[in-house]
């Protein structure tokens, strides 16, 4: 099973551009979409057309234009589910949970703390209740969670570690302790888990031409249950794909 996840910034957006033709060229059995900023009906018109042989699924914000999430899947799945049962955070379309045969992939656009960092308090509720929801769907099989979790883990993960330390969102250590929980609590990143060392991105800001730049951040992960890791094939940063501020990230697993 080939996995991609995109922070697509906009699906109707990213459509105009070579969208269609990078996921074709890529193939993927199931991709993954956050920041879809659309209704469900408009990503399902948006991409029904160029993906007549995958199942679309999507979940809306109640905030028009915002948020949002899909994912579109050659595989049926089992089950699909949306959101996850907590009021506070289930009106911006943030999570869909597919069920296959060998586990749960979730797609998930984690909140951002906010460039004053007004929603950091919410965003440390939100990595709490989301590890609760995922752990207790572990009690039934393995869990694949990706997508944008909107924090860079490590100082390898961003381009300038000590200037955005405690001072910017995505950097903060309240967000930093967030992942580490998921990782105490056995899920494994896979990237880190095939890949070690290497000094790679996943998001870059529009300002200063950070892309050509490449003054960037990782914070587009697969995180899995550590039962799945010895299935994992590859992990990969597919920064050569544009269309968003985002690039994707893919998981091969066998």
């Amino acid at each position: 099973m080939e996995i991609l996840s995109f922070n697509v910034n906009g699906i109707r957006a990213i459509s105009k551009k070579t969208f269609f033709e990078d996921m074709h060229k890529l193939n993927p059995d199931v991709i993954c979409l956050q920041e879809t900023k659309a209704t469900v009906e408009q990503v399902k018109e948006t991409v029904s057309e160029a993906f007549s042989d995958y199942e679309i699924y999507a979940n809306e914000a109640e905030r028009k234009g915002y948020s949002g999430t899909a994912i579109i899947s050659k595989v049926s799945p089992i089950s699909v589910s949306y959101d996850i049962g907590v009021e506070e955070h289930d009106s911006e379309g943030r999570v869909i949970c597919a069920e296959f045969d060998s586990y749960f992939l979730i797609t998930v656009y984690t909140p951002n703390s906010g460039s004053e960092l007004k929603r950091l308090d919410y965003r440390q509720r939100w990595d709490m209740d989301f590890l609760k929801y995922v752990k207790n769907l572990e009690k039934s099989k393995p869990v694949i969670i990706c997508g944008d979790l909107n924090v860079a883990h490590k100082s390898i993960d961003l381009a300038r570690p000590k200037a955005n330390y405690n001072k910017s969102a995505g950097y903060m250590q309240e967000e930093i302790d967030g992942l580490d929980a998921y990782i105490e609590n056995g899920f494994v990143d896979t990237f880190r888990l095939k890949n070690n060392h290497e000094i790679k991105y996943s998001w870059w800001s529009y300002r200063g031409g950070a892309r050509y730049r490449n003054i960037g951040w990782r914070i587009d992960y697969f995180l899995v249950s550590n039962s799945l890791q010895l299935s994992i094939k590859e992990a990969n940063i597919l920064n050569q794909i544009m269309g968003s501020d985002h690039c994707p990230v893919l998981l091969k697993i066998g």
